[in-house]
């Protein structure tokens, strides 16, 4: 009778064991989120840290407008350069357990036959903020700091062969020089049994609730523009309460160095950046999930092409 007691007990840990003390833990993340304070008059705007554990189970990725193509050849160059990393980022958090939601706007016709498309899609009941399906050009916090782009001229920085170049070579494709893109960048792969495809903010608000989710990273492009102001961008999930964050290390910004403040390209997009930790939300980088360090965009050599 000891030895049949001894052997339920021993058969019963074996059982529960694994349910109990592996099956249910997530992968967690302890992340360092960047932001910084508004400065008084003179000072310079300092970064503090917050450390913060983020479940993979509790996490989405949003991957922002990374288009096949683009009407500025730089900004094409560019986002040559952000797609491997991105890639690398995507599938150690999918793997990990998060959710990854693709939004390349103005492409969901492409997509609309995709299961990751009908998956975001089919999610309804899910009450969202109103406003959330419109794009958003300013939230309360940033009335406080000057922004520091003009980006009036559209951001290209190509020089007008280069711009010429691409534009002619668009339109032999077949292609408006204006509005090329058609689909997501082919580099970053969209997992049909578990991602989701979705430009629309109610849609992701929806993924959001449905699944649990706390935290919200951000990558792609453009910083100033589209990261920021659409529906599912930086500004209208940090107004509604959600826990986002932007990658600052795979982000690219539409500015040209020709327009106010004349500083390099690369420095502009590392301005609007610490304007986003002043006002919107903070930052991490990449390499805090993947390991490695921060990823570093090349400049764009003139060419005639």
């Amino acid at each position: 009778m000891i030895r049949l007691t001894i052997l339920m007990l021993v058969c019963g840990m074996v059982f529960v064991g694994p349910f109990a003390f592996g099956q249910t833990d997530s992968v967690m993340w302890q992340l360092q989120l960047q932001s910084r304070s508004i400065p008084e008059s003179g000072e310079s705007a300092q970064p503090s840290l917050e450390r913060q554990s983020w479940s993979a189970d509790q996490t989405a990725l949003i991957v922002c407008d990374m288009w096949d193509l683009h009407h500025c050849y730089r900004a094409v160059q560019r986002e040559e350069q952000l797609l491997k990393p991105m890639q690398s980022l995507v599938t150690h958090m999918r793997d990990a357990g998060a959710t990854i939601i693709h939004s390349p706007s103005s492409c969901m016709d492409h997509y609309q036959d995709h299961p990751a498309r009908k998956r975001a899609m089919s999610l309804v009941g899910h009450e969202a903020p109103p406003e959330i399906e419109s794009w958003c050009y300013k939230i309360d916090t940033e009335s406080a700091v000057t922004y520091p782009l003009d980006q009036s001229d559209g951001g290209e920085d190509d020089t007008p062969e280069e711009h010429a170049a691409w534009a002619n070579k668009l339109t032999e494709m077949g292609l408006d020089p204006k509005q090329p893109w058609s689909k997501q960048h082919d580099g970053l792969t969209i997992d049909p049994a578990s991602d989701y495809v979705t430009d629309q903010g109610k849609e992701v608000w929806s993924i959001l609730k449905s699944r649990g989710i706390q935290n919200v990273a951000i990558v792609g492009v453009h910083t100033n523009m589209c990261v920021l102001g659409r529906p599912f961008g930086l500004r209208q999930l940090a107004k509604n309460g959600v826990n986002v964050v932007l990658v600052r290390d795979l982000t690219d910004a539409m500015y040209n160095p020709k327009s106010w403040p004349y500083v390099s390209h690369a420095e502009g997009t590392q301005r609007i950046i610490q304007y986003i930790e002043q006002t919107v939300s903070p930052t991490i980088t990449s390499d805090q999930i993947v390991g490695g360090s921060p990823f570093v965009i090349q400049p764009i050599a003139a060419s005639g092409k």
